[in-house]
């Protein structure tokens, strides 16, 4: 086990996209969405808030108190719906500090996590919360430095807004980029930015090329990738490691072991998202 001046971990949370889906046909993969930690140097980051989120904070009362850094992407329920049930967050002398872009309307994360606990969604508001919750919001191409951890940020192509992220230390970097649409013609500059030459990409494959240009169905315009677009956007970025994610609840683990073998064929360093995987980064020296 690293110091905590050298640790780059990733781990796994919640790698679905829309809704839970948990069942006997997604037990490998698992079936809670968004949520994905990095323990970087001697910082802690957690990326979205969905029912991973649960799992997580279970996994940290017995670490009280706990100080870490917690980034939005965005706010649909996927990726908030685990924020209520944050157990930590309910520990006084935990601190968190929360991320995120706000809402065309104006809206502030804060005001949209406390909004998703009010009654009737919710039975206790967000002030029952006893734990320290700093508030911070963030634009498009905003730097966020965190000890010697570097944040960077990059808009989406998504309906509402969204933001990536590329987490920078010991010269290795980690990014992730979910819940993005890629171009019909071209790819998205805002996401190749962020993907340069990255250790770890993380990235929205939530349908194949068949499903989204499906002509009965076609899910264009719905705001999500395919896992062919996320390898085109490994190469054109040069990136080491490819983790293919937040998956559509439709895709049982026979479909994903699917979708795997045929992501390695093209990107050999290609990695369908789990609950419970575990990726070291390794520090340079």
């Amino acid at each position: 086990m690293a110091s905590l001046g050298d640790r780059f971990y990733i781990k796994f949370w919640g790698v679905r996209g829309s809704i839970p889906c948990p069942g006997t046909e997604t037990v490998r993969y698992g079936g809670n969405t968004s949520c994905v930690e990095m323990q970087v140097g001697k910082e802690r980051l957690i990326f979205d808030g969905g029912t991973g989120l649960r799992v997580l904070g279970e996994s940290m009362l017995s670490e009280s108190p706990v100080t870490a850094h917690l980034f939005f992407t965005h706010s649909h329920w996927d990726h908030i719906q685990g924020f209520p049930f944050f157990s930590p967050a309910f520990v006084p002398n935990n601190t968190f500090y929360i991320y995120g872009l706000p809402a065309p309307n104006g809206a502030t994360i804060q005001q949209r996590l406390h909004d998703q606990m009010l009654h009737p969604n919710f039975p206790v508001p967000l002030q029952i919360m006893q734990g320290d919750l700093q508030f911070y919001n963030l634009e498009a191409g905003e730097i966020v430095n965190i000890g010697e951890v570097t944040v960077e940020t990059g808009r989406l192509n998504h309906p509402g807004e969204a933001l990536g992220y590329r987490v920078s230390f010991g010269g290795r970097s980690a990014v992730y980029v979910t819940d993005t649409e890629h171009f019909p013609d071209r790819l998205d500059e805002n996401v190749l930015k962020l993907a340069r030459q990255a250790d770890v990409l993380i990235i929205d494959a939530t349908y194949t090329d068949e499903e989204y240009y499906n002509p009965e169905s076609s899910k264009v315009g719905w705001g999500h990738s395919t896992w062919q677009e996320g390898v085109k956007i490994a190469q054109a970025a040069d990136v080491k490691q490819l983790v293919l994610f937040h998956h559509d609840p439709s895709h049982n683990d026979t479909y994903l072991d699917q979708i795997k073998q045929e992501a390695i064929a093209v990107f050999p360093n290609t990695l369908l998202a789990r609950e419970g995987l575990m990726i070291k980064v390794p520090i340079a020296d």
